[in-house]
């Protein structure tokens, strides 16, 4: 295990500020479940569990007020504060490599794509909170956080609205994202981890549809 338990409290102290008054859909609470799930993951998979307690804290730093300025998106933004942040503690290099390489390659729609265990094991804890239970209520949190319906009118076709618009729905994100998120993950034990939080999610979306619809 890379890292002590000193530095690694105090990165979730700073991190914790750093949320704090920042949008409930991507808050401090979503990057405690991040790194409980990084743990119980890679229990089963392996991978250097300092390294990932510190990405895991650090993850989403890019989206706060705080650290998330400057080009790119979160995930980029994120990985230049995580190396700074780092550094200033006097981290080995390589670990704060290591850490960098987790959080750039995070995203579910980036380019750039995990190639350690960590990063695996991160991108697969970051996308298992996207989904089941906890993700339709986080989606609905982030629906209502920019401003869109609690659901699409029938006759919408869902998949030609535009993001970040009134017709951006959870529904909206459920049928572009979050259905395809167990096909994206890594780890087995991910990929386990998800069949139970994709069937229950499927079962919510096809009941809140036929509801709209009056069919139900």
């Amino acid at each position: 295990m890379v890292g002590t338990a000193r530095v690694i409290r105090k990165v979730a102290q700073l991190v914790e500020a750093a949320f704090a008054g920042e949008r409930g859909s991507h808050d401090w609470d979503h990057t405690l479940r991040v790194h409980d799930l990084c743990l119980a993951i890679a229990k089963r998979e392996g991978g250097d569990t300092g390294v990932l307690r510190l990405a895991a804290y650090l993850h989403d730093i890019g989206r706060t007020r705080r650290f998330g300025r400057g080009a790119g998106g979160h995930a980029a933004r994120g990985a230049r504060a995580a190396r700074g942040i780092l550094a200033r503690m006097n981290i080995d290099a390589g670990v704060v490599d290591a850490v960098v390489h987790c959080i750039a390659t995070h995203r579910f729609r980036g380019t750039a794509l995990p190639e350690s265990p960590e990063a695996k094991v991160l991108f697969d804890a970051d996308k298992l909170d996207s989904i089941g239970a906890v993700g339709i209520g986080r989606a609905f949190l982030f629906a209502g956080e920019n401003g869109a319906k609690v659901h699409n009118r029938p006759g919408v076709d869902v998949e030609k609205t535009r993001a970040l618009s009134v017709e951006d729905t959870a529904y909206r994100e459920y049928l572009v994202k979050l259905r395809h998120v167990k096909d994206r993950l890594f780890t087995r034990e991910g990929r386990r981890l998800a069949r139970r939080r994709h069937l229950f999610m499927v079962r919510f979306f096809a009941q809140i549809e036929a509801e709209v619809r009056g069919t139900a």
